[in-house]
Parts: C-alpha cells; sequence; structure tokens
C-alpha cells in the first residue's frame, strides 16, 4: 500500500528533493497534501504534477494567482497558517515532512504530531523552538524520523544499539565556505561569498547559517532533544561531508554513517523507514577521495555556535529568542541591511536582553518568538 504524503514547504530545497523521491518511486509513495511559503508559479506547477488533495500557500494573498495557474484543476485550497496546519492534518495523511523554513512550520507540525501522523522532519527549527512540547507530544505516540543528514546518520547508527550505550554524538560540520577565512576576512564577506557552499545546495536561509555555523549550533539543539538532553554532543569540522556524522559507544567503538552529500539519501529512508530503497543515485566512489580530514571548529571566529550552546544550556524560552533573532539577522543581511558580522552580534544583543521564562503551552514560546523577532528588528535597524 502506498504511503500518502503532505510536504509542508514543498517549494524549498528539501521540498523539491522530497518531490523527486516521490517521482522516482511512484509505487511507493503519493502526494495527498502540499504547501508553500509564496513561491506561487513553482508551487501551481508542483500542483499540477503530482495532484494532491489539500494545498495551500501561507501568502494569502497569492492565492488568486494560484487559482488562476491552476486554471480550473480542483483541490482544496487553503492559506495562512491554518492551511498549512489543514494540510498537516488530512485524515487520510500517513506522513508529513516537515520542511518549512524557520519558525512557521512549528504549529503545523504539531498539530500533526496530536492527529497522530508519522513525522519526517526536516525543519530544526521546530525542535529548537520547542523541543520539550513537540517531544512530550510526540513520545510513544508517533514516529519522529529525522531528515537532516546528521540526524539521520545518528538514527541510523543507532539502530539495533541501546542509547544508554552512547558515550557521545559527533556532529560532523562542513565548515561552510569560511571554514579557512581569517577573522580579518569574516570583516569584509559579500551576500555572494555567503550563499557560496562548497558542498550543498540549500536554500538561501540555510545556506547563511551554514556559513554562520549557526546551522551546527541549531542541530547541536536538535540532537539534544532528539537522542537524549544528557548524552554529550560534540561538533567536529569535516570539510568533505562525506561522514554525516558518528556516535561513540563506552567500549569507544564508533559507529559512523557514510555517504555522498545529496539530501535525497536521508529524505528517502525518512519516507520509506524502517525499509530502504533501490536508489538511482551514484555510489561513493572511493577511489576518487585522496583524504578525509578533521578539525575542531573555532568558536571565535565562529560566535552562532557558542550562542546556540549557551541558549540551550539556559533553556526555557531562551532558544526560542535564538531561533528568531537568527532568523530576523540573517534576513537583514541577505537584505544587504547589515553586514555579515552583525549577525550574531545582533543574536547576542537579543538574547542578553530577554528575559526566560519556563516553557509550560505553546503561547510562551510563540510569544518569545513575537518578542524577538521586534527586538533583532530594531537591533537590525541601529546596526543598519
Amino acid at each position: 500500500m502506498k504511503k500518502r504524503i503532505s510536504i509542508l514547504g514543498s517549494t524549498g530545497s528539501i521540498g523539491v528533493n522530497t518531490l523527486d523521491v516521490i517521482a522516482n518511486n511512484p509505487e511507493h509513495f503519493e502526494v495527498w497534501g502540499l504547501a508553500a511559503g509564496s513561491n506561487v508559479e513553482l508551487f501551481a506547477e508542483q500542483v499540477k504534477k503530482f495532484r494532491p488533495k489539500v494545498v495551500s500557500l501561507f501568502d494569502t494573498s497569492k492565492i488568486p494567482t494560484l487559482k488562476k495557474l491552476l486554471n480550473g484543476q480542483k483541490v482544496e485550497t487553503g492559506s495562512g497558517r491554518s492551511g498549512s496546519v489543514k494540510v498537516a492534518t488530512a485524515a487520510d495523511v500517513d506522513v508529513v515532512v516537515s520542511a518549512m523554513v524557520g519558525s512557521a512550520g512549528l504549529v503545523p507540525t504539531l498539530e500533526a504530531i496530536r492527529a497522530g501522523k508519522a513525522i519526517a522532519l526536516a525543519n530544526k527549527e521546530t525542535l529548537v523552538v520547542a523541543g520539550e512540547l513537540v517531544m512530550e507530544a510526540a513520545r510513544d505516540r508517533v514516529p519522529l524520523i529525522p531528515i537532516d543528514s546528521e540526524h539521520s546518520a545518528i538514527f541510523q547508527a543507532l539502530n539495533g544499539e541501546r542509547r544508554s550505550q552512547i558515550k557521545r554524538i559527533v556532529l560532523t560540520a562542513s565548515g561552510g565556505p569560511f571554514r579557512t577565512f581569517s577573522q580579518e576576512q569574516m570583516e569584509t564577506v559579500t551576500v555572494e561569498e555567503a550563499l557560496n557552499h562548497p558542498n550543498w545546495k540549500m536554500g538561501n536561509k540555510i545556506t547563511i547559517d551554514s556559513a554562520t555555523m549557526m546551522n551546527k549550533g541549531l542541530e547541536y539543539i536538535e540532537a539534544k532533544w532528539l537522542f537524549g538532553r544528557d548524552v554529550p554532543v560534540d561538533i567536529i569540522v569535516h570539510a568533505q561531508s562525506i561522514i554525516h556524522s558518528m556516535i561513540e559507544f563506552v567500549d569507544t567503538s564508533i559507529i559512523a554513517q557514510l555517504g555522498i552529500p545529496d539530501m535525497r539519501v536521508p529524505i528517502a529512508y525518512a519516507l520509506s523507514y524502517p525499509e530502504r530503497l533501490d536508489s538511482p543515485l551514484p555510489s561513493l566512489d572511493w577511489t576518487t577521495l585522496s583524504k578525509l580530514t578533521f578539525e575542531e571548529p573555532d568558536f571565535e571566529r565562529f560566535p552562532c555556535l557558542q550562542l546556540a550552546h549557551d541558549a540551550m544550556e539556559m533553556g526555557e524560552t531562551m532558544p526560542a529568542v535564538l531561533n528568531a533573532a537568527n532568523e530576523i539577522a540573517v534576513q537583514a543581511f541577505l537584505d544587504r541591511l547589515i553586514p555579515f558580522k552583525e549577525i550574531p552580534e545582533i543574536i547576542r544583543m537579543a538574547m542578553n536582553n530577554h528575559n526566560p521564562k519556563p516553557v509550560k503551552e505553546l503561547q510562551d514560546v510563540l510569544d518569545a518568538d513575537t518578542w524577538a523577532r521586534e527586538e533583532a528588528t530594531k537591533l537590525a535597524t541601529v546596526a543598519h
């Protein structure tokens, strides 16, 4: 029987790759629902090709354009947050791919969990912002399979192993485009340079997060929620992106997951779990690998790493503030309003100005998110 899939964030890089996996495995999967932000032209093409039962655009103003582009194709259509929730909770859906950029994916993902849907999680911000709420909702109720290559690697390495035997988790990081830059060079980084990732093809926001290494900081927090807050998590820079992450066990044995750097691999695994699918992608060619290198991350040149560690240690609403301030600062950089070096400074100041509160319900993190966006916007304006 085919798995019926809803995708939150279908026009982003993960969404596009997920649809590619589905298109190559029509005997296994069926697109049931699609939700996207504002890229109405691409979204209309996806709807026409995959013919889902329910769709939604977050940008309400684009709905008339969508209907015009669909040229009479009948499909249940929603918009805004409520539309995303409808796509995530449709009665016949088996698996929800949570791939919206930023904290916009939190509410529909949480509602999908409450509706009993299996979650293929690519939206790391969902756990960063509300890890305690999300894990509590999912516990003993629905499977939560990570799509991020690093967390998929850890998930796979744990198959058949007991989590109580873990000594530490090692998250690998490519180091991004500025791995070898000096502090002085970092002062004059351009948007074009920051968007030129050496290994991965991703959306603009996550590419900038990789350049600041905030992406790895967010993944650090995500790993803590997925695999145990008491489990040590170390970060190691591995420029080739062949080893996607590792687990060291108490007997010092290490299990690593390796493969080509292509997101369709962990996506296919998350959709087909616990099975594996034949892949048309090329196998890793060992003869072309001259060497695999590893180095310590530089917390001084990449202060976002320390900010993420600090936010997780402080807990409560602080990770939500970290995430929201980062989203605002990254967009300000992309809009050329602030220099690259100001991204971590805006996040730091927002965190310093925040009084963290316990997370007892969803509204607590939503309030913190709203406050942080307003605060970071003010800080970015001053920096500009």
